[in-house]
């Protein structure tokens, strides 16, 4: 099933599939980026294993995570940590202790007084847009040597007072008579006790007012994508992330973590392994019951995690004798129905390599963030729909369906945990290492954002 563009609709709480969302047409992109003269490239790169949440706060904050694979990083550079231009870090659900955690994280790693840092935030999409602002800053001519990174601890998400319950605390604070006092104290009731979630108010967005587990409901039911289908990818991604494990494919990019009390964590530990499709199918369907096909088990995981990659201009390359990984091509950013934010990847990576004249059969790798089973099947299903193509994308023809043995080939955000300002810069880096590991020229790292965005990079080995 097609859905078509509407430049006037207005995004309602709900929409059927007889109400089609619109979605930016791909080629006429949100940011006119192209390529400039200037290479930049990615010479090396770490992450922390990703941690699941289990019900309390994960033992390393943002700027903690963001330490502990920075410092190993650093460490093995032929220059020193005062050399970078700056540090750009993507974080999302930043905590009190934290403002600006990318200065924070630079002054904990010995970067010097003097280090500029900030943080950018575009939601899922954070991770990658670090990458992106200091890929941009380089091409330009205005740094050599960035540090991005993203960095995130679910965990840690607050528990954050009601509106009744704030109110109610002003009025009690103010209060200037015992009188006053006592009729504020009498105003109380007990279910102003009860903290709302902070993760929760944060997954929903507030124009469509859907969680996004509803807006992969609603493209999973807009392309048709059934529940057998969703916990079979997911099984997959399980099975492929084991794998990796098992085969040491992620030993040069998973950097051992050591907690204060002196736990060694050097995996990513939400992989499960003895998954089968049985288990998955005794799982109930979390937003949209009891019909629903997105459950706890095709979902990606609440997780703690940080990642970093190095970008360096050609001079500093040379200046440095560094080994490039990879070239940075161009980069690509889209908007769409914010009900249907999960086809974000289609439009952009489209655009991309619209831009560049590649056809499908030109990217020997892809790397699409697993937010939800669901989502991703209906972005394959979506580029082999030929109404989409015409419609939305501007292809005279389908565009086709990805090999799934060029996707995410080493499991993804369903088996080892979506930190939401973090997996954008753990899957850029994640592709470089498989390309070079598969010998590999070409790929694209592509996610979908909260809020009706896609992001999607395209990157070549050298």
């Amino acid at each position: 099933m097609a859905v078509t563009p509407k430049t006037t609709s207005k995004p309602t709480a709900r929409r059927s599939a007889s109400r089609r969302p619109a979605a930016r047409r791909s080629g006429a992109p949100v940011n006119a980026s192209h390529t400039g003269d200037r290479p930049v490239y990615v010479v090396d790169g770490s992450r922390t294993p990703f941690l699941r949440a289990r019900g309390e706060p994960g033992p390393f904050t943002p700027v903690d995570l963001a330490v502990q694979c920075g410092r190993p990083l650093l460490a093995r550079q032929p220059f020193a940590a005062e050399a970078f231009d700056s540090v750009i870090l993507g974080c999302v659900n930043v905590i009190a202790d934290e403002m600006n955690p990318a200065r924070v994280a630079a002054l904990r790693l010995g970067m010097g007084a003097a280090m500029p840092a900030f943080t950018v935030q575009i939601n899922c999409g954070s991770g990658m847009q670090s990458i992106d602002s200091a890929f941009r800053t380089i091409e330009a001519g205005k740094a050599d040597l960035i540090l991005a990174g993203g960095a995130e601890a679910l965990s840690h998400a607050p528990l954050v007072l009601s509106r009744k319950a704030a109110g109610w605390f002003g009025r009690f604070a103010t209060a200037k008579t015992t009188m006053d006092r006592a009729t504020a104290v009498g105003a109380f009731r007990p279910e102003m006790a009860k903290p709302v979630i902070g993760l929760e108010r944060g997954l929903t967005d507030p124009i469509t007012e859907l969680n996004m587990g509803q807006t992969a409901e609603v493209i999973g039911h807009l392309f048709n994508i059934s529940r057998e289908e969703a916990d079979a990818y997911a099984l997959e991604s399980h099975q492929r992330l084991a794998h990796a494990q098992a085969e040491g494919y992620l030993a040069n990019e998973v950097e051992p973590a050591v907690t204060k009390d002196g736990r060694l964590l050097d995996h990513d530990d939400g992989v499960r392994p003895d998954s089968s499709m049985e288990k998955l199918a005794k799982l109930k369907p979390v937003f949209e019951k009891p019909y629903g096909k997105v459950t706890p088990g095709n979902s990606s995981q609440i997780t703690d995690g940080a990642s970093w990659v190095i970008l360096a201009s050609e001079e500093a390359v040379r200046k440095y004798k560094l080994k490039p990984l990879a070239r940075i091509v161009d980069s690509e950013w889209s908007g769409l129905d914010p009900s249907i934010m999960g086809l974000g990847p289609t439009l952009c990576s489209t655009a991309l390599m619209k831009r560049h004249e590649l056809a499908r059969e030109n990217i020997d790798l892809w790397e699409l963030n697993e937010a939800f089973a669901a989502q991703v099947l209906a972005c394959l299903a979506a580029w082999d729909d030929a109404d989409y193509c015409r419609e939305v994308l501007g292809l005279e023809g389908p565009f086709g369906r990805i090999d799934r043995d060029k996707l995410n080939v080493d499991g993804g955000a369903i088996s080892l945990g979506h930190p939401v300002g973090t997996s954008g810069n753990r899957i850029v880096l994640h592709l470089v290492n498989a390309m070079r590991r598969k010998k590999l020229k070409r790929g694209i790292a592509t996610e979908c954002i909260g809020g009706g965005l896609g992001g999607a990079m395209l990157l070549e080995v050298v």
